[in-house]
């Protein structure tokens, strides 16, 4: 995104949206036993971490150096510390709406062990859930390719898992996704990302027509 808009740019949208998703873990009922997370790095990183995020949420330092032993470590770390299950949720999705995450709950509290999966435009995914740990859905995937939604559903369907998909939503990535979430905005999102859509409606439209990163 930096090769778009430019590093300072790029680092306060992407403080914006993690705001916003934020926001919508927050908006997830509590009475649902919601309780948020941001899984961060580097150590000593912490007081920057929590200016950024609800007093509520907890901070979870994040595990080994890839995305791999990154959700995997925050799955097992969060099951071991008592929660009954797990959603792990992407920065990049501002305008994500909280009943995808009120579903995805409902969903891994039914009966038997499964997966739930938020599928993403771009052949990954946004959101994953689960509530026991395993570590062969993390362990050499793919990532940043097309292939990680269906190699992710492959491999649960090997270890006998129950699957769930929630509707697709999409990650902003490139500059065709900056100016699908700008046009969004501009006519009125169904969850309005109040940090990002501020940040973003004062910044003119001429980075939008940008390639990818």
């Amino acid at each position: 995104m930096a090769t778009i808009i430019g590093a300072i740019a790029a680092s306060e949208l992407s403080a914006c949206f993690l705001r916003d998703v934020a926001a919508a873990i927050e908006a997830v009922p509590e009475t649902l036993g919601r309780k948020g997370y941001a899984v961060y790095a580097p150590a000593g990183t912490e007081q920057v971490r929590r200016d950024l995020f609800p007093e509520k949420f907890g901070l979870l330092l994040k595990a080994g150096e890839d995305l791999g032993d990154a959700l995997f470590g925050a799955t097992r770390d969060l099951l071991l510390a008592g929660h009954d299950c797990v959603l792990l949720v992407n920065g990049d999705s501002p305008t994500l709406p909280s009943r995808f995450l009120v579903q995805a709950i409902e969903a891994l509290r039914s009966a038997g062990d499964r997966l739930v999966l938020g599928p993403a435009s771009d052949g990954g995914y946004y959101l994953i859930g689960l509530r026991r740990v395993h570590r062969e859905l993390f362990d050499g995937m793919p990532w940043s390719t097309p292939a990680v939604l269906e190699e992710t559903i492959r491999r649960a369907r090997r270890l006998g898992l129950r699957v769930a998909r929630l509707a697709p939503w999409y990650d902003v990535d490139t500059g065709e996704d900056l100016a699908r979430l700008r046009s969004e905005l501009e006519d009125g999102a169904p969850r309005p990302p109040v940090h990002t859509r501020r940040l973003l409606l004062s910044m003119g439209r001429t980075f939008v027509s940008g390639g990818g990163v």
